[in-house]
C-alpha cells in the first residue's frame, strides 16, 4: 500500500492560506475518487477539495479552524498506488515516514506557520492585511487579548484597540503617534440588553467576514459619495426591442448590468485615476479593468465576483460571464480566484427597487458605483422649438470614492461621463 499526501491546492493569484472550516471525513473513513473531503476558506470564498485518489483516510493533519498554508499537507489516504486523479499531492511508499508533524499541529505549532504577534498569537490572513493597513507591529498585536476561537485576535479586537489605544498609522514607516480628542468626545461601548422573545442567533463565517470587511473600509477610506441623474430612455427602448434577439444569440439574458459593466469600464480608460489603490502614501495605479458585480445570496449574504478585462469584452461576453459568475455565485461553486484581483466594483440596488444608496468601498479599490432602481418621470425634454416635459426613463447613480485620492473634481467628472455614456447608447448598435 502507499500513502498519498493530500496538499492544499493553490486557489489563486496572492492566496497564500486557507481555514480548515470542516472536514467531511474522518480517519479510517474509505473514500473514493472525486469524493469531497475538506471544506476550506479564504477571505471570500469557501471551496470543497475533492479525493485524486480511492483509499483509506490515515491522518488529518489540521483541525478545524487551523490555517494551512498552499503546498503543505492537509491530509494522508492510503491507496493502492493507482492515482488518476487531478488533484494536487504526493505519492509516498509505506515504509518512509510521511511527516514530522504530530498528528495534530497545536495553536502553538500553528502560529509558527502564520504572521503571529510578539507572544505567538495565530492572526488570519484579513487581520494581517488590515494590521499592516494601520501600522501595527508584531508588538502591538501581542498587547491585544484575543477574541476569536482558541484566542485568536479578529478585526474586531484590532478595532478597539485602535480606537481605545488611539493609535494612528504614520505612512509605511510604522510610526504611531497619540490621536488627541476634542475632550467633549466620549467612545462608549455599552452591553445590548435582551428581551425574553428575542432569538438570537450567531452570524455565519461569510456574514462575519462582511462584517469586518464593511467596518475596515470605513475606518482606512475617507468615504465621500456623489449622485446623478441620467436619462436612459433610448437605452430602455434598445433593451427591449432586442431582448428575444439576444436571447436566442446568446442564450443569456440581456439584462442593464451588462450594459453597465460595459460603459463602466470606457470610463475607466478614460479616468484611470479611478483605477486605483492606495498603500501607505502610494497610490498604485492598475492596468488592468476588473470589475466586481456585488451579487446577493440566496441566505441573505453578499458576495462579490470579479469579471476580469471588463474593457476587452463586449456585450456577448460579459452578458455570458455574468451570467456564468452569478450562477455559481449563488450555489456556492465559486473559485477563490473568481472573486480576487476587483479594481473598481458595481453594484446594481435598483432590482430591489431602491431609488438610490451609499455602498462602501470593496477594499482594497478606492470608488464603488451603484445603479438604482429606472423609473419614469417627468423630464426636461429639449426640442427644436425650446424646452418641454415629456414622460422619460430616469436612473440615479451614486458613486463612493476614497477621498485620500480621489477629490469632488475628478469623482464627478468620473460619475458625469458614464452617466453621458449612457445616455447616447448607440440604439443603432447589432445584437
Amino acid at each position: 500500500m502507499i500513502n498519498y499526501e493530500l496538499l492544499l491546492p493553490a486557489m489563486g493569484e496572492g492566496i497564500i492560506e486557507a481555514t480548515i472550516t470542516k472536514w467531511l471525513v474522518s480517519k479510517g473513513q474509505h473514500v473514493a475518487v472525486d469524493q469531497p473531503l475538506v471544506e476550506i476558506a479564504t477571505d471570500k470564498v469557501d471551496s470543497e477539495i475533492p479525493s485524486p485518489v480511492e483509499g483509506t483516510v490515515t491522518r488529518l493533519v489540521y483541525r478545524e479552524g487551523e490555517i494551512p498554508r498552499v503546498g503543505e499537507v492537509i491530509a494522508l489516504i492510503e491507496t493502492n498506488g493507482v492515482y488518476e486523479g487531478s488533484g494536487q499531492g504526493v505519492l509516498i511508499s509505506d515504509f518512509r515516514k510521511p511527516v514530522e508533524q504530530p498528528d495534530i499541529f497545536t495553536i502553538k505549532n500553528l502560529s509558527d506557520r502564520i504572521f503571529q504577534s510578539s507572544d505567538r498569537k495565530p492572526v488570519s490572513p484579513l487581520v494581517r492585511m488590515l494590521a499592516k493597513q494601520r501600522g501595527l507591529s508584531a508588538d502591538d498585536l501581542g498587547l491585544i487579548k484575543g477574541t476569536g476561537k482558541n484566542e485568536q485576535i479578529t478585526i474586531e479586537d484590532i478595532n478597539h484597540y485602535i480606537m481605545d489605544g488611539r493609535k494612528v498609522s504614520n505612512g509605511n514607516n510604522g510610526l504611531k503617534k497619540k490621536m488627541q480628542l476634542p475632550s467633549e468626545v466620549q467612545l462608549v461601548r455599552s452591553e445590548i440588553s435582551i428581551n425574553p422573545d428575542d432569538e438570537v442567533v450567531e452570524m455565519d463565517r461569510m456574514r462575519k467576514l462582511i462584517a469586518s470587511h464593511m467596518i475596515a473600509s470605513k475606518n482606512i477610506a475617507a468615504h465621500v459619495t456623489s449622485f446623478l441623474e441620467a436619462d436612459i430612455t433610448p437605452l430602455v427602448h434598445w433593451r427591449e426591442t432586442h431582448k428575444d434577439e439576444f436571447y436566442k444569440k446568446e442564450n443569456a439574458r440581456l439584462t442593464f448590468t451588462p450594459v453597465f459593466i460595459e460603459t463602466v469600464a470606457m470610463s475607466l480608460q478614460e479616468f484611470p485615476r479611478i483605477n486605483v489603490s492606495v498603500s501607505g502614501e502610494s497610490i498604485i495605479f492598475r492596468k488592468n479593468i476588473n470589475v466586481g458585480v456585488a451579487t446577493a445570496l440566496a441566505n441573505g449574504n453578499l458576495i462579490v465576483p470579479v469579471i476580469k478585462f471588463a474593457n476587452h469584452e463586449n456585450l456577448g461576453g460579459l452578458s455570458r460571464k455574468l451570467t456564468d459568475l452569478a450562477t455559481r455565485a449563488r450555489n456556492g461553486s465559486l473559485l477563490p480566484e473568481e472573486v480576487k484581483g476587483g479594481t473598481f466594483t458595481i453594484t446594481n440596488i435598483g432590482q430591489y427597487n431602491n431609488l438610490t444608496g451609499t455602498p462602501i468601498i470593496n477594499q482594497p479599490e478606492s470608488a464603488i458605483l451603484a445603479f438604482g432602481t429606472i423609473i419614469k418621470k417627468p423630464w426636461a425634454v429639449k426640442t427644436a422649438s425650446g424646452y418641454g416635459v415629456a414622460v422619460r426613463d430616469i436612473i440615479m447613480l451614486s458613486l463612493t470614492y476614497d477621498h485620500r485620492v480621489i477629490d469632488g473634481a475628478l469623482g464627478g467628472s468620473f460619475l458625469s461621463s458614464v452617466a453621458k455614456r449612457l445616455e447616447n447608447f448607440d440604439t443603432s448598435r447589432m445584437i
